[in-house]
């Protein structure tokens, strides 16, 4: 539980925000005394999607399903060609994550996930396989949950299918999730230390942002 929403905020790699800046998740999150950090949603690797973050709209092309984040502890998802930047800041949201797709919206499993696609610059292949995953949830405002999946490692993780994260969220009570950067971006940081395995080869891949929590922030 957050004492406070703002207590859960987003931060740049290298403080800045463009295409092409990356840092470890753990670099960044030392960079801004996270006590806990996971990897977001690697903005820089596209040019379009809704970008609010710590309340400053940095980029807006609508185009996918998107996650917000309110100052008032909720977590919402939502179709970013359906509301305005301009509606999500008067509502008051603080962030958004352009990545998906929705795991769970008002409280039920998004059906089929069959037919949802990664983006074109990725050669717009399938991502039904198990993979390395990072989702959030909420289970209640300012309650949150952080899954990181590790994966494509025999022997040790295979990763998770879309559907499969979903349930795990179900499972943890989140009434709203959303589906992060994946595969070798899939990074937790916790007290100083990255706490899972990324690619089973703990070798962090540099990503474009984070979303992490302050220490004493927590109750």
């Amino acid at each position: 539980m957050l004492k406070e929403a703002s207590s859960l905020r987003s931060a740049f790699a290298d403080s800045s925000f463009g295409t092409n800046i990356i840092e470890d998740t753990s670099a960044i999150a030392s960079s801004n005394n996270a006590v806990f950090a996971i990897n977001g949603d690697y903005y820089g690797f596209r040019e379009d999607g809704v970008i609010i973050r710590n309340g400053t709209v940095y980029r807006d092309d609508p185009v996918r399903d998107a996650m917000a984040l309110f100052d008032d502890g909720t977590m919402k998802t939502y179709d970013e060609e359906e509301i305005s930047s301009s509606d999500l800041l008067a509502q008051g949201a603080t962030n958004t994550l352009s990545f998906g797709p929705i795991l769970i919206q008002d409280g039920n499993i998004v059906s089929d996930f069959s037919s949802v696609k990664i983006d074109s610059n990725f050669g717009n292949r399938s991502i039904q396989n198990a993979n390395p995953r990072t989702a959030i949830g909420m289970i209640a405002p300012n309650h949150y949950v952080f899954v990181v999946v590790d994966g494509r490692s025999e022997g040790y993780s295979r990763g998770m299918t879309l559907a499969e994260l979903a349930d795990v969220m179900s499972d943890l009570g989140a009434t709203e999730a959303y589906n992060l950067d994946g595969g070798g971006s899939s990074t937790m940081y916790f007290m100083g230390r990255v706490v899972n395995n990324p690619l089973g080869k703990n070798q962090e891949r540099g990503v474009s942002d984070i979303l992490y929590i302050k220490e004493g922030v927590t109750s």
